[in-house]
């Protein structure tokens, strides 16, 4: 009954033989292993893409962080939603690689910028001259801090608004593949055809040990990533070990087939809470992460039969939680944690 993360998880058979695999011998350092030479080639045609530049990182923090400092000036504003991963679990990090850039929040329901708000934080920010920040780039998060999905027209939408701007687009795609796997979109319709300029594009939340991919549409800015990986220590002398994890990760789907069990026993989940007496979902929950709101109590009372999950802030009187499924929860997992749930 653990449903803290999908960080949470152990790392997937197939990512843990190809790591194997990877330690016999002796391979090229710093990403010119024959691994990475097929990784960029696998990224490049999954995302229909052939001129895309691809760079592993082990986290998604430095990730977004790199990816961002490529385009924002200590001088400027990432618009981002209030409830970002960016804004809100990285302490500080984009502002540290950005050398001082500014967040700058755009609000919207279910965690989810509006059109209407970002048009309207465009409009005000950067029009003060000297004495004000200037604009620099758009990060949207799917599948959001809220468990929520952007379609890819709702991204476009988005989009072509920075774009009228001159503002690039970011995506954080720590749950790219759980935002794929809910949509039927392919990658490439829920990115660059959508605007999407950079990618952040998770495998550590869906059943790799620790590695993440950033995917320029526009390799024009490549050789200032890799001088920024390098500056800031996350360019790895053994990068067999996270070309191996992506490898392994983007053969025969693996990637998407993770997310898909994943978002299944989110859907069991979901379904199985809104059937609890005096419960409901705060956010509509169509992957793996959901925000239930129950009678007070409910909590402890899960907690003291063995569930492990986040208790969240919420309305006085109520309890609230943070739940998410993983590429190796079971119909046990939740059919347990339900049963630890109910008086």
């Amino acid at each position: 009954m653990f449903f803290t993360s999908d960080n949470a998880s152990g790392a997937a058979p197939e990512i843990i033989a190809a790591v194997t695999r990877a330690n016999e011998g002796y391979a090229r350092s710093y990403g010119a292993d024959d691994i990475m030479a097929r990784v960029t080639a696998q990224i490049r045609s999954l995302f229909d893409a052939p001129e895309a530049a691809v760079y592993l990182v082990p986290t998604g923090t430095v990730a977004n962080s790199l990816a961002l400092a490529l385009y924002a000036q200590p001088w400027t504003a990432i618009f981002a939603h209030p409830e970002a991963h960016i804004a809100t679990d990285e302490c500080g990090a984009p502002e540290f690689y950005t050398n001082g850039a500014k967040l700058m929040g755009v609000d919207g329901a279910h965690g989810k910028m509006t059109p209407e708000n970002l048009s309207a934080a465009l409009n005000r920010v950067g029009e003060s001259g000297v004495h004000g920040v200037q604009r620099a780039i758009l990060s949207i998060t799917n599948i959001t801090e809220a468990g929520t999905l952007y379609t890819p027209a709702e991204i476009a939408a988005l989009t072509a608004i920075a774009r009228a701007k001159g503002l690039p687009s970011h995506l954080d795609g720590a749950r790219f593949a759980n935002a794929i796997a809910a949509s039927g979109a392919t990658p490439a319709e829920m990115t660059w055809k959508a605007g999407i300029d950079i990618l952040s594009f998770g495998g550590t939340k869906n059943g790799c040990m620790g590695v993440e991919a950033v995917v320029m549409f526009d390799p024009a800015k490549a050789w200032e990533f890799e001088l920024r990986r390098k500056r800031g220590g996350h360019l790895f002398s053994k990068h067999r070990y996270l070309s191996a994890q992506m490898e392994a990760y983007l053969t025969d789907d693996l990637w998407l087939r993770l997310a898909s069990q994943a978002n299944a026993m989110g859907a069991r989940l979901a379904k199985g809470v809104a059937a609890l007496p005096d419960a409901r979902l705060l956010h509509p929950a169509p992957a793996n992460m959901m925000f239930p709101e129950w009678a007070p109590g409910t909590n402890a009372r899960a907690f003291a039969r063995g569930a492990m999950f986040y208790p969240m802030p919420g309305a006085a009187g109520r309890d609230t939680a943070r739940l998410v499924t993983s590429w190796s929860t079971t119909e046990a997992d939740v059919d347990a944690l339900l049963t630890a749930l109910r008086p």
